[in-house]
């Protein structure tokens, strides 16, 4: 069985203003008294109005959505204690005039002086999934065959409409924005671990980058763990719709695996055909149509379904095809959480967009 752990980043909001609030000291300071939370679980972020939580290494599905509620429900209480709420957008639906004051951590007011409006502007929020693989070897093959899945991630995850108070237009504002850094996007086609080391040496080699952290593609080996982390969703409202993605993943792992085992050959999508459908899928979401992995527009439904027969054995393999199957049927009847993001507000205005950021990100 593939191990897996699940990363989630969230705002603090003011919960009358929706504006973020940089108390994310205190609150994960808060969050981690007593046994609701262990030492590490709860980590700081960029910027002082973000929060992140990491599962455990977990076997299984049920591990992840308990560990998930549990954190959400120590962090949901240690914000209200200081007047604040957590809140699982993946872009600030608001912002405050002046910027958000940056972490006292030296890498990232080192990013704050090596591109200082990015950093101004990053509160994003995504959702990290890590599936373990048996060496970095390995681990380069797999994510030359996960890469073409991507932008089909990106559109069923889309939670980030809107930004400085207006719409859009896209479904995942934070991959546009995530897009502005200098390494960023889907990865590209490895054929080797060689390759994929030498190509990082020719990045760092001229200082645009200084450290490997900065590798901001979708997908990328763990510098500290044995697994390859796919980060190219929004963090999602709900609890469980972060364990449908941790078993979508788990599951393309595990195919990549076989496939790689097997001899099948690496995909050989075009990287600015890839770019082009990750864009796409930003812009869009699940409303209309999808580029699926072999190039062609097609209907999001028949793409999703697609998906889910490409991962059927290996989600029948871990006991997982009920409830992931069930979670992506409910994503196609409700839509995406762009889709009720934008919904909340047309019905409710600012108070109905809050209650529902705050609100399904605490739910169980």
């Amino acid at each position: 069985m593939i191990t897996i752990g699940v990363e989630e980043e969230y705002l603090l909001l003011d919960p009358g203003t929706c504006l973020p609030v940089p108390l994310a000291d205190q609150v994960r300071a808060a969050a981690g008294l007593g046994p609701i939370a262990e030492d590490g679980e709860v980590q700081s972020e960029l910027l002082q109005a973000q929060v992140e939580v990491a599962t455990p290494v977990c076997t299984d599905l049920d591990e992840v959505g308990g560990h998930l509620l549990r954190l959400r429900h120590a962090l949901g209480t240690a914000a209200e204690k200081h007047g604040c709420r957590i809140a699982a957008s993946a872009v600030a639906p608001f912002r405050t005039e002046a910027p958000v004051p940056v972490t006292r951590n030296a890498r990232y007011l080192a990013l704050r002086t090596h591109a200082p409006q990015l950093v101004a502007e990053h509160l994003v929020n995504g959702m990290h999934v890590h599936a373990a693989v048996p060496d970095k070897e390995t681990g380069v093959a797999v994510l030359s065959r996960v890469r073409i899945w991507l932008p089909v991630l990106v559109a069923m995850s889309a939670n980030s409409p809107f930004w400085d108070g207006k719409d859009t237009g896209w479904a995942s504002w934070r991959t546009v924005m995530f897009g502005r850094w200098a390494v960023s996007g889907p990865p590209p086609r490895f054929t080797s671990l060689a390759d994929h080391d030498s190509r990082i040496k020719s990045l760092m080699d001229t200082g645009i980058i200084t450290d490997t952290g900065q590798l901001y593609w979708q997908a990328r080996l763990s510098e500290r763990y044995p697994t390859i982390e796919v980060r190219c969703a929004d963090v999602q409202l709900r609890a469980d719709a972060a364990v449908m993605f941790a078993g979508i993943v788990r599951a393309l792992v595990a195919t990549a695996l076989r496939e790689q085992k097997a001899g099948v050959p690496l995909p050989d999508c075009p990287h600015e055909l890839l770019q082009a459908m990750n864009w796409h899928a930003a812009r869009h979401g699940l409303s209309g149509r999808l580029v699926d992995p072999d190039g062609r527009s097609r209907r999001a439904g028949d793409v999703l379904c697609m998906l889910l027969d490409h991962l059927t054995p290996a989600l029948d393999e871990a006991g997982d095809t009920r409830e992931v199957t069930s979670l992506v049927h409910r994503l196609l009847q409700e839509g995406t959480p762009a889709d009720r993001q934008r919904r909340a507000h047309a019905e409710g205005g600012l108070p109905g967009l809050t209650r529902l950021i705050t609100g399904e990100t605490v739910a169980t």
